[in-house]
C-alpha cells in the first residue's frame, strides 16, 4: 500500500508499519528491524505470521530470522499446555535427557507397527512416535494402527513397570482430525505428532486449545520450505502455538542444520518467554547411539534424543539396542 494514498491518520500515526533499524552485516547483505502495529495481527497465529512474513516471503532474496512479542500480544498465545516439566513428570524423567524413537516404514501393517513399538517400548523409551509419514493409509489405517500401538504399549509397560508414550501422527482436515484425536483419547492416548506447516498453524491452536489434555509434539515437515530461520519457526512460533516438544534437525546427521542453529533452536524452544512453558528440543534426524555423549555433552539434559532408523537396524536385537540407549542417557544424567 504506498503510504501516499493512505488519507486516514490514526493509520498513518497508529497502524503503517515503521522501519526501526538497518544494518549492514556483510557486503551487501542487510539486517533490516521492522516494528509492526500488533492491532494488525489480531491476536491470531495465521495473521501474526501473515504479517512477519506473508507478502515478503515471495521475494527470494529476505529471510524473516526472529521476532519479539510484546507481552499483550504474547499473552494471546497459550503456549505448552505441558511442556519439558510436564513431560517429565509423564515419564518419571526427573534430571534426565529424554529419550525417544519412530516407527517406520510405510506399508508395514498396523500389527508390525504395534510389534516395533512393544519391542521399543521394552527397551525403556520415553518416548514411541509414528514416523511422520505414516497417515491414514490401506496398509495400516489410522485407527488400526493407534489400537495395536497403544496395546502393544500398555503391555510393555504393565511388563516392565515403565512409563512409555506413544505418539500417534495425525493428519487430514480439521474434522479428521478431530476425529484422530479422539480416537487416541479413546484408546489410552495422551499424546500425538502434528506437523504444523503441514496442517496449518491456526489448525494446531485449535487442537491445543480444544484438547488441552493432550500432549503435542510438532514436526518440521515442510518447514525448509518457508526461509524463516529455524529457530524462529521451530523453536519459538511452534512453541507459541503450544507445542510440547519440537523435533528438528541435529547438527551432523542427514541434514545440514548447523552446531550454531541447533543450539539456538533449543535455546528458543526452552528460554523464558513471557509466561509460556518451555518446550522439548528433540534432536532427531540420522542419530546413532555412538553419538549419545556428545549430544547430551551439547545440548545437556534438557532435551528429547531421538533415534529411530539407527535402533531399527538391529532388527532382532531392537529391544536390547534400545536398552542400551536408554541406559547411556541415564548414565549422564
Amino acid at each position: 500500500m504506498p503510504v501516499g494514498a493512505i488519507d486516514d491518520a490514526r493509520v498513518l500515526a497508529e497502524v503503517v508499519g515503521l522501519v526501526a533499524g538497518i544494518r549492514e552485516t556483510s557486503p551487501g547483505v542487510f539486517s533490516v528491524r521492522i516494528a509492526l502495529a500488533v492491532e494488525t495481527t489480531g491476536g491470531e497465529i495465521g495473521q501474526l505470521v501473515n504479517m512477519l512474513f506473508g507478502n515478503s516471503s515471495i521475494h527470494d532474496d529476505l529471510n524473516l530470522e526472529d521476532v519479539e512479542l510484546p507481552d499483550e500480544l504474547l499473552s494471546a498465545f497459550p503456549g505448552p499446555g505441558h511442556g519439558l516439566a510436564g513431560l517429565r513428570q509423564d515419564v518419571g524423567a526427573s534430571g534426565r535427557a529424554l529419550t525417544g524413537s519412530a516407527l517406520k516404514p510405510q506399508g508395514l501393517p498396523a500389527r508390525s507397527l504395534g510389534e516395533l513399538a512393544e519391542r521399543l517400548a521394552r527397551g525403556g523409551l520415553d518416548a514411541i512416535k509414528d514416523d511422520h509419514g505414516l497417515a491414514d493409509q490401506r496398509a495400516a489405517p489410522f485407527a488400526d494402527r493407534v489400537a495395536a500401538c497403544a496395546e502393544a504399549v500398555a503391555r510393555a509397560n504393565a511388563a516392565t513397570g515403565g512409563g512409555t508414550l506413544y505418539w500417534p501422527s495425525l493428519s487430514g482436515d480439521l474434522d479428521r482430525l478431530r476425529r484422530q484425536v479422539e480416537t487416541a483419547q479413546a484408546a489410552g492416548i495422551i499424546a500425538v505428532l502434528v506437523a504444523p506447516m503441514i496442517l496449518g498453524l491456526p489448525t494446531v491452536a485449535a487442537l491445543v486449545r480444544d484438547y488441552p489434555r493432550m500432549r503435542f509434539m510438532a514436526h518440521p515437515a515442510m518447514a525448509g520450505a518457508a526461509r524463516i530461520a529455524p529457530p524462529l519457526l521451530l523453536g519459538k512460533l511452534f512453541r507459541l502455538i503450544g507445542a510440547d516438544a519440537t523435533v528438528f534437525p541435529n547438527h551432523g546427521g542427514r541434514f545440514g542444520y548447523s552446531r550454531e542453529t541447533c543450539l539456538a533452536l533449543a535455546a528458543a524452544a526452552l528460554g523464558p518467554w513471557g509466561g509460556l512453558k518451555p518446550c522439548v528440543p528433540v534432536a532427531a534426524g540420522g542419530m546413532t547411539l555412538d553419538r549419545v555423549p556428545e549430544m547430551l555433552e551439547f545440548y545437556g539434559s534438557d532435551v528429547m534424543l531421538l533415534i529411530g532408523g539407527g535402533l531399527l537396524a538391529a532388527r532382532e536385537r531392537l529391544t536390547a539396542e534400545t536398552a542400551r540407549f536408554v541406559e547411556a542417557v541415564s548414565r549422564h544424567a
